[in-house]
């Protein structure tokens, strides 16, 4: 829901500051019924999917887990879309079903931090970014609710001028127009310092590449030039942790992506993190999060309005 609003509300008062009716949109769903947001809020659809012919973009929201209930009739429709020259996009989780439907091959496209690990094992030939907001050709991605509302700040912009897209920001106090190459904000662990020392950010970031294919700390030390211990040394003392024990926590974080916005099974995602068995995967999931895997999602689950299907990031 607020993936919705946030990308028609800004287009509303852009019309309204104009004075002219530049901007106009629909709700859409695959079978033309209403439809229920994770936030228990209806909406009734204006149209049907296979019904859509005139748009000059189209919008894909839902989860990660989304599929259309007819997949080649649905598909097809976005193929038939794209042939017309309709520009396809998609908010969080919509890249999924955007991308499954073979539309974004040779594309790359903005995915929102905490579905980035399930992206990737879902998706490996695509390209992705961390930016808030991906225009790619006719193309246009954006990470989530807020980067929605830049995104349209970008469209008023193309139509309209800065100064009301400037004002439209205003009105909404939303502080700036954060464009193509700004990156997403990510939580920090509360271990780890926001700028790391040049020796632990080069190691890290090894880390960070080797999640499916573990990195030994000697392997990381000969890459950087430095002892084992000099690693070990730099860690503790940047970080408060062992270069061990934050890897792990990156491996941690990337399964949880996958527990949380995935349907994989624990030894799908025990191997996806570098695990030959799901055994040592729930014990350091357990030491990680306090819950195991199937009961963290069992959680989220609880959450969610039906089935598997994720709450949107705002």
């Amino acid at each position: 829901m607020a993936c919705l609003t946030s990308i028609i509300e800004p287009l509303r008062a852009a019309n309204e500051i104009a004075g002219m009716h530049v901007f106009d949109w629909q709700v859409i769903s695959e079978s033309g019924a209403r439809t229920t947001s994770s936030a228990r809020v209806v909406f009734e659809p204006d149209a049907k999917l296979e019904n859509v012919t005139t748009v000059e973009m189209l919008f894909l929201l839902g989860a990660p887990t989304s599929v259309f209930e007819n997949e080649k009739q649905s598909n097809g429709t976005l193929r038939r879309l794209d042939r017309h020259g309709v520009i396809l996009g998609a908010i969080s989780g919509g890249v999924f079903p955007l991308v499954r439907s073979g539309v974004m091959d040779g594309y790359f496209c903005s995915v929102h931090w905490c579905y980035e690990a399930a992206f990737r094992s879902a998706f490996p030939d695509i390209d992705m970014t961390d930016d808030v907001i991906a225009m790619d050709g006719r193309r246009y991605t954006a990470s989530g609710a807020a980067s929605a509302f830049d995104l349209a700040l970008r469209l008023i912009e193309d139509r309209l001028g800065a100064d009301i897209a400037h004002e439209v920001a205003c009105w909404f106090q939303h502080p700036t127009m954060r464009g193509e190459g700004v990156r997403q904000r990510v939580p920090m662990r509360p271990t780890a310092e926001p700028d790391l020392p040049k020796l632990v950010a080069r190691a890290a970031a090894l880390f960070a590449d080797h999640v499916e294919h573990p990195i030994s700390v000697a392997d990381v030390a000969r890459a950087v030039n430095v002892t084992p211990r000099q690693i070990e040394r730099a860690f503790k003392k940047a970080t408060g942790q062992s270069p061990t024990h934050y890897y792990r926590s990156i491996r941690m974080k990337a399964a949880r992506q996958l527990v949380l916005y995935s349907k994989q099974s624990m030894q799908s995602i025990a191997q996806a993190v570098g695990y030959t068995s799901a055994t040592p995967l729930l014990t350091h999931y357990r030491n990680a999060f306090g819950v195991s895997p199937q009961e963290d999602r069992k959680q989220i689950n609880s959450f969610r309005v039906q089935g598997d299907v994720p709450l949107p990031p705002a």
